[in-house]
């Protein structure tokens, strides 16, 4: 008997999904729990597998599609059995999506009508041209193959220019020199850039930077490794510390815990703290729940744990979503500072540099003391500098002091 392949719906907030790539073709013999297709979102890339053994018969959503979730995107069918194929991916939402609300499939049919659901676009996009009320039919797209992105869709409101305009307009544009090698901008790569310009249009970002004398950090984790040198799987890094400090910070000046939404500011009672994990195609930032409910020792564990299944793809769309505050460590880099772009819409994310071992003024004198310089970026639409740095500083003498975590 034949079998559904479903867009996935990852997590509460996941609405639409992209088809990247199929693994399969028409025709192939397939297995259950084998790699099928990979689905984009605008925060993760997947791999789908297939939900039984068969054939993969249709193809109903070709890759490069953007569907609602549990839309009907293939079938699977047995060995010579032949079911009737949906002719359309636009009618091929399930009666449980109509359930919950989504589109039934005469009305997606209608918007297929219109030209709409047909056009390549990023989600982004989608959104942007609902809002200007811009149809996407007559955008040209400047994305990999012609896809549309937000930039198409805005400039295409400034200039008024749309359809056969826009592409007079771009002709000649994106020819690459032969003597070039062209990465085309794609995947996880494109989903960054996106969302890494939307973050900077939608948030005024400020920087900010303290440098910090850790000498007694550093001596914190080298006395617990010390204390803990008979378990060969003992680890402890210093951004374990870090992430615990800036949780105990956050509890005092919870307007950094936050984020900005629609309806205002939303001040949040528990610390989902992200951690940036830097993938050989990108970054991906899952958020540990709750962090602030942990000690130093569980905590640890909590981010180890989600930083190697975002390693290893193992991921779902709730661990990369709500999360309220940031940490991003470029220590093993050998970089000092930069400056961080906020993960929206939360309000602030923390640089972390190297610890380095400089002269610096201590008790009055010179000495050689362990350094780190913190750089935190803040949204100024949510607070003031005055609160963004009193958490910092107030970070920072955790840091320097540790024992003042515990107060």
């Amino acid at each position: 008997m034949a079998c559904e392949v479903l867009m996935p719906k990852w997590g509460l907030t996941m609405k639409t999904g992209k088809i990247a790539r199929w693994h399969a073709s028409e025709g192939d013999s397939v297995k259950a729990g084998q790699p099928l297709l990979e689905v984009e979102t605008d925060k993760i890339t997947n791999t789908v597998e297939a939900p039984g053994d068969g054939v993969l018969f249709q193809i109903v959503v070709p890759a490069g599609n953007v569907v609602p979730v549990m839309t009907i995107i293939g079938v699977i069918a047995a060995p010579g059995e032949t079911p009737e194929r949906i002719a359309d991916a636009a009618v091929a939402a399930p009666a449980a999506a109509s359930a919950q609300g989504a589109p039934d499939s005469s009305t997606a049919s209608a918007s297929a009508s219109k030209g709409e659901t047909n056009v390549r676009a990023m989600p982004a996009a989608r959104r942007v041209a609902k809002e200007l009320g811009i149809p996407l039919a007559g955008i040209q797209g400047s994305g990999p193959d012609g896809i549309v992105t937000e930039k198409d869709v805005r400039a295409a409101h400034e200039t008024g220019k749309t359809g056969p305009q826009a592409a007079a307009a771009d002709a000649g544009q994106g020819k690459a020199d032969p003597d070039e090698t062209v990465i085309p901008l794609e995947g996880v790569r494109q989903i960054i850039a996106v969302n890494m310009q939307a973050s900077l249009q939608s948030a005024a970002q400020l920087t900010v930077l303290v440098e910090a004398d850790v000498t007694e950090m550093v001596s914190l984790r080298q006395s617990m490794l010390d204390r803990n040198r008979k378990n060969p799987d003992y680890r402890l890094s210093y951004n374990d510390i870090i992430a615990y400090a800036v949780c105990r910070a956050l509890l005092r000046h919870p307007v950094m815990n936050s984020t900005l939404q629609d309806d205002g500011i939303h001040l949040h009672k528990h610390v989902n703290l992200g951690i940036a994990v830097s993938l050989k195609n990108g970054l991906i930032v899952p958020n540990v729940k709750k962090a602030d409910t942990h000690t130093l020792e569980t905590l640890k564990d909590k981010i180890r744990n989600v930083s190697a299944r975002a390693r290893s793809g193992g991921m779902d769309m709730d661990e990369i979503s709500g999360g309220t505050f940031t940490i991003s460590n470029v220590s093993m880099m050998g970089v000092d500072g930069f400056t961080p772009i906020l993960n929206p819409p939360e309000t602030g994310i923390l640089g972390v540099g190297r610890v380095i071992a400089k002269p610096a003024v201590y008790n009055g004198e010179i000495g050689i003391r362990q350094m780190m310089t913190l750089s935190l970026t803040f949204n100024h639409m949510t607070t003031d500098g005055g609160p963004a740095m009193a958490f910092l500083r107030d970070l920072a003498d955790m840091l320097e002091n540790p024992v003042r975590m515990l107060g």
